[in-house]
């Protein structure tokens, strides 16, 4: 069993590709339910958050939270969701979220510009330029948002596992191929990729609890042991070693904890 995520331009058909793999697998479809559990257990309006992870790059200073606490929240809840496998996520950037896990098949879809189009004429009743213009409009917001928080293009197709273009090809060929995919040895959860899991959901909470104050800090976690990469020549001041107090007691599956000065953040750090 594995953990599909779906990424796509707007209007794509993405949607319908991840509801038809999450039926046909018999696994666990979830997209908005991220953001929601992540306003819910981080004390966010829902407005604020959706309007910052659409909106330009720089809508997201305008809030008492950086960027770095917004993907902490949103990845901290992702992982919650797929920590029993068996999921399809479409959303955010899932592919970067839950980078590291072995198991995780990362799927492109992507589709003709012209069909783009009918969609959104039909769909909003406008002419073809209009309906151009919103699709390169949102296009250019999911780049410009992807490449502030992760360097990185959404197009590039080197992110992705298999990308699929809808053009000549239908959803059922889509969900064909990624089911075809899911089911192949590299992408079947081993006890090595299960621990990988629980272990970056473990270090992915604590993050998330120390975000706001410390926003630069790094966490990695191995079978329970968590190191806490910070800059600064004393990370054990009284401030810091308050909040790690109350975040082990709070936080389930922490067996050790360790900070780190100095040192440059490793790359399997959340």
């Amino acid at each position: 069993m594995c953990i599909i995520t779906i990424s796509r331009g707007s209007y794509s058909m993405g949607k319908a590709v991840a509801q038809q793999v999450a039926q046909r697998l018999n696994y666990q479809l979830i997209s908005r339910e991220v953001l929601l559990d992540a306003c819910s257990r981080f004390n966010i309006s829902e407005i604020k958050l959706e309007k910052a992870i659409h909106d330009a790059p720089g809508i997201l200073e305008r809030y008492r939270h950086s960027k770095q606490s917004y993907i902490a929240y949103i990845r901290s809840s992702l992982m919650e969701r797929i920590a029993d496998d068996n999921v399809v996520y479409h959303g955010l950037a899932g592919h970067l979220l839950l980078k590291g896990i072995g198991h995780v098949l990362k799927v492109r879809i992507n589709a003709d510009m012209e069909k783009r189009i009918r969609i959104v004429m039909e769909r909003d009743q406008i002419p073809a330029d209009a309906a151009r213009q919103r699709i390169q409009e949102d296009d250019n917001q999911r780049r410009k948002w992807t490449h502030s928080l992760y360097g990185q293009d959404p197009m590039d197709a080197s992110l992705y596992d298999l990308t699929i273009c809808i053009d000549k090809l239908s959803v059922d060929h889509a969900v064909d191929f990624i089911c075809q995919a899911a089911a192949t040895d590299g992408f079947k959860s081993t006890e090595k990729n299960l621990q990988k899991a629980k272990d970056m959901a473990v270090a992915c909470r604590v993050k998330a609890a120390l975000v706001d104050e410390f926003p630069h800090i790094g966490v990695t976690c191995e079978y329970g042991n968590v190191l806490i990469y910070i800059k600064g020549r004393d990370p054990m001041n009284a401030k810091l070693s308050k909040k790690l107090a109350h975040v082990r007691e709070a936080t389930a599956g922490i067996f050790h904890v360790e900070t780190h000065a100095g040192s440059e953040l490793p790359a399997d750090a959340v």
